[in-house]
């Protein structure tokens, strides 16, 4: 057994465990822990894949974007844990029935014989010059370029959507208006205003004093 093949090993069994624990883990936090170290060990899979371009994005992206930002959220909403945790049994049998349902498929699937995994031609060695951000974008822009332009339209979407959601004003909501603020002078600022004095009544008064 090769060196590749024992980190390999490792890898998945890190892997595995800490996606079980993403589902198991009764905080929320600590769950979100275990699917950053379930992308740093999917990264270090794509390592032994030589594909250090996808490796680098999943940290990147997922790890240093993603999950800080989804981190930040659980922490400032401070979640009711036990409120979560009620619903968690009357759907386990539900969810329990899903999850095997899934699993004996995924067997048939990629145990039959049209799946092709046995009869996968070994990878050939690749050159001192191979770039793998190259090759993938020449898939992506070449056998895949309808697809990848399906995408991009997709996320355009969200990102208009996003926009639109946070421009909209709210009637009882109160704005700024920076042009008329600007043009504001000194002079129209201040008002001085000239009042009468109120008479006072010194009868009042003098009763309210306490006498000597």
């Amino acid at each position: 057994m090769s060196f590749t093949t024992v980190v390999f090993y490792i890898l998945s069994a890190i892997l595995l465990l800490a996606a079980f624990r993403v589902i198991t883990a009764k905080n929320p936090v600590h769950a979100a822990l275990f699917l950053v170290l379930s992308f740093f060990t999917a990264s270090g899979l794509w390592m032994l894949l030589e594909s250090e371009f996808l490796a680098i994005s999943l940290v990147l992206v997922y790890v240093g974007a993603v999950m800080v930002l989804f981190l930040f959220v659980v922490m400032m909403l401070d979640i009711d844990i036990e409120k979560l945790r009620e619903g968690f049994w009357k759907n386990f049998p539900l969810a329990g029935t899903i999850a095997i349902i899934m699993a004996g498929e995924m067997a048939l699937i990629l145990g039959s014989p049209e799946a092709g995994l046995h009869t996968y031609p070994a990878r050939a060695p690749l050159s001192a010059d191979f770039s793998n951000v190259r090759e993938l974008g020449v898939l992506m822009y070449t056998r895949y370029m309808y697809a990848t332009e399906l995408a991009s339209v997709v996320l355009l979407l969200a990102i208009v959507a996003a926009i639109a959601l946070t421009q909209r004003q709210r009637k009882d909501s109160k704005a700024m208006n920076v042009s008329e603020q600007v043009a504001v002078r000194a002079v129209d600022r201040v008002r001085i205003v000239k009042m009468a004095a109120a008479p006072v009544d010194t009868a009042a008064t003098d009763e309210d004093q306490p006498q000597a």
